[in-house]
């Protein structure tokens, strides 16, 4: 894709979040620390079936919480561990996704569709994002576009994944955030980021998969 093609992009992507962020206000949240159960749930995913964090208790379990749909630093990021999924799988972890979009608007997608047979949870009303106290910042989002969108817009496109304005009344000022569980639903790594390529380390996802060791 032209240099100049890619930047009209962010023109058009940068100027949506500045109205977004006027829609969104910030509000506090309380963030959960290790060495507690995680909260738990019991809800469907967009491919119909029932995602009951219980029955991970014999397990290690990945929890990502994304933003929208068509955000481009969250799709890179469920792309890179979309590869992962077996080969951390075969090693004793699991993964559950979570995205702010409505469950119709991630249907829409192929993309999304294709992360089966990793569970993919629709959750608009964040309901789970403020259990695990996802943050919200307008400044932080606004901070990441103005200075990592063009390069992210650019691998977007190389990997072929989703990349478009909120569809689905979601918030521009979600901030992603991940979380390792341990056996018997202990958490035992909390990664809120500061910034929208701000992401766990597949070293030590692989680590924690292999050994439970963060």
């Amino acid at each position: 894709m032209k240099v100049v093609k890619i930047r009209k992009i962010s023109r058009k992507y940068n100027k949506g979040c500045k109205i977004q962020l006027r829609r969104h206000s910030v509000y506090p949240v309380m963030k959960i620390e290790t060495n507690i159960v995680a909260p738990l749930f019991n809800l469907k995913d967009i491919f119909g079936r029932m995602i009951n964090l219980e029955e991970y208790r014999n397990r290690r379990v990945f929890i990502g919480f994304f933003r929208h749909a068509g955000c481009p630093f969250c799709n890179i990021r469920v792309h890179a561990l979309s590869k992962k999924h077996k080969e951390l799988q075969a090693k004793g972890m699991e993964m559950i996704f979570f995205f702010e979009s409505p469950e119709n608007l991630l249907l829409k997608s192929i993309f999304h569709k294709e992360v089966s047979p990793i569970p993919l949870i629709a959750d608009p009303k964040k309901t789970c994002y403020a259990q695990y106290g996802i943050e919200n910042s307008g400044y932080k989002s606004a901070v990441s576009h103005l200075t990592s969108f063009v390069q992210t817009a650019f691998k977007a496109r190389k990997l072929d994944v989703p990349m478009h304005m909120m569809a689905g009344g979601e918030s521009i000022s979600t901030m992603p955030a991940e979380f390792l569980i341990d056996k018997n639903l202990i958490v035992k790594k909390v990664h809120y980021a500061d910034g929208l390529t701000d992401r766990l380390g597949m070293d030590i996802l692989e680590k924690f998969a292999k050994d439970g060791t963060v």
